[in-house]
């Protein structure tokens, strides 16, 4: 069965949900020990969080770019994280096709939070046809994802050394469909999902 072209994949339970993020040492290995973000991490800046762990390894080069030396897996609520979906604003204009330049554009300065999809990855790390979700938080949506939403980081680098490896797709993260409401499947743009459980 095809992939939707722009569906959110993840490791999820019945209250959490993980995505991943990477960062130099100095401010992953204070975040692990803690079991949240604390300084030096900056919640003025906006953060950008990941369900997929290929788009990830994508982006951080298996842990190898400068400043994303460290992957973390970050477990938040479900709730926290679909609060941020329904908070949210695609990042470019014509992603959705519901508002027109005006209304996305006033709707976009205030959002605390930018909806991006990519190309998904394959274990090579090569373009798929299907997209992947990048959620942007900033504002109040980086407060509560540091301070209310975390409720485990776990660093995971050494599985990303081992995934680059030997390339084995067991050792994947059991990512599936996350379910979204109708209205969060239109304020993200994405395509159908399976129901909400």
């Amino acid at each position: 069965m095809a992939v939707p072209h722009r569906e959110i994949r993840a490791v999820y339970t019945d209250e959490t949900i993980t995505v991943y993020q990477a960062y130099r040492p100095d401010i992953a290995e204070p975040a692990v020990r803690a079991g949240r973000f604390v300084p030096p991490f900056k919640r003025e800046r906006m953060t950008w969080i990941k369900p997929s762990f290929l788009w990830m390894m994508y982006r951080c080069g298996w842990g190898t770019k400068p400043g994303q030396e460290r992957v973390l897996a970050v477990e938040i609520t479900r709730a926290g994280f679909e609060w941020a979906l329904a908070h949210a604003c695609l990042s470019s204009y014509g992603d959705g096709d519901a508002e027109n330049r005006a209304e996305w554009s006033l709707r976009l300065r205030h959002s605390p939070v930018r909806v991006q999809w990519d190309p998904e990855r394959s274990i090579q790390l090569g373009a798929l046809p299907h997209r992947s979700l990048q959620l942007g938080l900033g504002g109040e949506a980086a407060t509560r994802y540091a301070d209310e939403w975390t409720v485990a980081i776990r660093d995971v680098t050494e599985l990303a050394h081992r995934v680059r490896s030997t390339r084995d797709p067991g050792l994947l993260p059991p990512e599936r469909p996350y379910p979204l409401t109708p209205d969060l499947v239109a304020t993200i743009a994405a395509s159908a999902t399976p129901p909400v459980r």
